[in-house]
């Protein structure tokens, strides 16, 4: 590609939001056609591949298509294999892969004496858990639909960059179809060229001219005009998800494509990394950046008189590649459920929709009718219990009426039904007891939890690929907190706190909390369970750690506060010292019992007293009365005396009763304080003990 004027690799231009001002308007017409015939030329590598992709997301999405064989509005069934497939692999995939809060988790390589690693390491983990979580509201949706698609065609592309307008780290889904690279490339990260096509609305186009990221067009005329072309096979795209394109004009969205490509635009012959966008239209490019942005991942020659030239340039990598089952030719793109099992869900749709028409035909009739039978023409219908009049005998009838001969559907094609059906669920892996389906009554513990588990062998290896692609991934956002988050960041409710110099260690320490050899909640648990079993059987385990993980495994929230761990619970009393508060206990309890009885006692004594004073009432008051007014005073006197002396016994026992609960009740305290003081003493003397 010949340029009139080339850049300089240095520090300013790899700060540039947008180096498309150092090139004159015939410059820039001349990489868009660059960028547009590389693009092309990758699309056409990857023809087959698109073909098998869309037939297959047609077969997942049950796309009916018209038919006319072997009559019009036959039979048009579209049998649910690859969609039964898809949701057991997403039912099983989504919540191991992603369960709970903690999604990121660094490692801790090699020895840490003074702890400050784990403490790093557990930061990093934290925080990086929060920022897919939390920060990036759609990275677990983004994820969701990813594991779908990816069960379907096979493979899908996660972009992850720092958007400078939100101030964090983003994870966007780009599907394999809207990801055009070589189908030969050895790998994503390897490939010279890969094109992302991007449906973008004006409105954002706009901003981006007004932010300066891309070239001012809003003056242009294939700007205003707003034509634009579809893709090839978008047609079919837009048909099979049942829109239909609408008329251009100046609302309309422009689809761009943003090609990560290796170009020499300062000429030194060596091709630097670059993101080039252009307008897929009218090849009119809108912003071109490095991608790379430190002097560091530039390898230049150190001395000589070729000193300074650069030797190869480290570039950034944006997109993760997730792999379901890796292509057996080698190529880029990978195979999914649609792909492998689709010819197989093609022929069991024809064979049902063949028995279906050979149904329609045996319960329809029809037939050959002769001259000589005199029967008015038109259609008739019958009622139940209906008899048609007709001109002719029943012996004309027979002979001019004749049935067409129609075979009943036929058994050998059910049973190839069968076979095929079968076939495809042992691919896929959903069998009748993997899709949650009774085996049979009597059929053995052991031998459904063995079916299950071997059923589980092909999840358990995809599940690994995604592990693997998912680490990459973490890896790539680990190096976009070291260059762009910022010295010292808090975050939560908590307060809690992230450092940029926690990211600039080994981005390899951070992998997925997910464990890639564990795809049910049930293995989960056994796991923990077993784990658990053997750290209270045999010595040596972290119990602390293990009953965490048990925790975890049942998805408890708040492990730390449910269980924080032996040293923060008082250790037990000495045994000693309980025995002798015991009995100390024990005898205060019978001197209790004993004044509680006392007490009682008193009680009943000044009831029966109360009564007697009642009873002396009265029968001074009936004397007085029978006996005359000379007799009345002394009478009077004696028995004021006598009730006197008894109500004075009365208040006494009252008094000894008051005094004794008042004993008890100081008592009960004493005891009280001293069990609160006394715990701490029997503690000590329990650890003493010990020791």
């Amino acid at each position: 590609m010949h340029l009139d004027h080339h850049i300089t690799t240095n520090l300013e231009t790899m700060k540039s939001p947008n180096l498309c001002s150092h090139w004159s308007d015939e410059d820039l017409d001349r990489i868009g056609f660059e960028v547009f015939e590389g693009y092309e030329a990758d699309e056409q590598s990857r023809t087959s591949w698109k073909a098998r992709s869309q037939a297959a997301m047609d077969l997942a999405l049950q796309i009916q298509k018209d038919k006319n064989f072997p009559w019009p509005n036959c039979s048009n069934v579209a049998f649910p294999l690859i969609t039964i497939a898809v949701m057991q692999f997403h039912a099983r995939a989504y919540p191991a892969i992603i369960s709970g809060h903690e999604i990121v988790k660094c490692r801790v390589i090699g020895e840490d004496k003074d702890g400050q690693a784990r403490i790093r390491a557990d930061r990093i983990s934290t925080h990086m858990s929060y920022q897919v979580l939390e920060e990036d509201l759609a990275w677990e949706e983004q994820h969701d639909r990813l594991l779908i698609n990816l069960a379907v065609v096979g493979c899908a592309f996660v972009k992850s960059y720092w958007d400078a307008r939100l101030g964090h780290n983003t994870s966007e889904l780009v599907t394999a179809n809207d990801l055009v690279v070589n189908y030969w490339a050895k790998s994503v990260e390897t490939a010279s060229r890969k094109t992302q096509v991007i449906i973008m609305s004006r409105n954002e186009v706009h901003a981006r001219v007004l932010r300066g990221a891309f070239k001012d067009v809003l003056d242009d005329s294939w700007y205003q005009t707003g034509t634009v072309t579809q893709a090839p096979g978008q047609v079919k795209i837009d048909k099979r998800i049942g829109i239909q394109q609408p008329q251009t004009d100046n609302k309309t969205p422009l689809r761009l494509l943003e090609q990560h490509v290796d170009l020499d635009l300062d000429g030194d012959g060596y091709a630097e990394p670059y993101i080039i966008t252009i307008d897929s239209e009218s090849k009119k490019v809108l912003r071109i950046v490095t991608r790379f942005d430190r002097e560091e991942d530039i390898e230049r020659v150190q001395s000589g008189k070729r000193k300074g030239t650069i030797i190869s340039i480290r570039p950034m990598e944006y997109f993760t590649k997730y792999s379901f089952i890796p292509s057996p030719d080698g190529g880029i793109y990978d195979i999914g459920f649609g792909i492998l099992t689709g010819p197989l869900n093609e022929s069991v749709n024809s064979l049902v929709n063949q028995l279906i028409d050979a149904g329609t035909m045996a319960n329809g009739g029809g037939g050959f009718l002769g001259r000589g039978a005199k029967i008015r023409g038109g259609a008739y219908t019958f009622a139940p219990f209906e008899w048609k009049r007709v001109d002719s005998t029943g012996d004309d009838l027979h002979k001019s009426i004749v049935p067409l001969q129609v075979r009943e559907p036929s058994g050998v094609l059910l049973q190839l039904l069968s076979l095929l059906i079968n076939y495809t669920n042992r691919i896929s892996g959903s069998s009748d007891m993997m899709a949650g389906e009774n085996p049979g009554q009597n059929t053995p513990a052991q031998t459904s939890q063995t079916m299950v588990e071997q059923g589980t062998k092909i999840y358990s290896a995809i599940f690994k690929r995604i592990w693997r692609s998912m680490r990459e991934e973490f890896k790539k956002l680990y190096v976009l907190n070291s260059i762009y988050l910022p010295i010292k960041t808090t975050y939560g409710e908590s307060g809690a706190f992230a450092m940029r110099e926690d990211y600039l260690g080994d981005p390899s320490t951070v992998v997925p909390v997910a464990d890639p050899h564990i795809s049910s909640e049930s293995e989960r648990m056994n796991q923990a369970m077993m784990l658990k079993q053997a750290a209270h059987t045999t010595p040596g385990y972290d119990l602390q750690v293990v009953e965490h993980r048990f925790l975890k495994a049942m998805h408890i929230d708040g492990v730390a506060q449910i269980y924080p761990g032996p040293d923060k619970v008082p250790p037990l009393p000495n045994p000693k010292m309980q025995v002798e508060q015991a009995k100390l206990e024990g005898k205060k309890l019978d001197l209790q019992a004993k004044q509680m009885q006392f007490v009682q006692k008193l009680e009943e004594e000044k009831k029966m007293n109360d009564a007697k004073i009642v009873e002396l009432h009265a029968r001074a008051a009936k004397e007085i009365e029978e006996a005359g007014a000379a007799h009345a005073g002394i009478q009077l006197a004696a028995f004021e005396a006598t009730m006197g002396a008894m109500k004075d016994h009365s208040d006494s026992l009252d008094r000894q009763r008051k005094t004794t609960l008042e004993e008890m009740k100081h008592e009960s305290e004493q005891r009280n304080m001293q069990a609160g003081g006394g715990q701490g003493m029997a503690s000590a003397s329990g650890d003493q003990g010990n020791a």
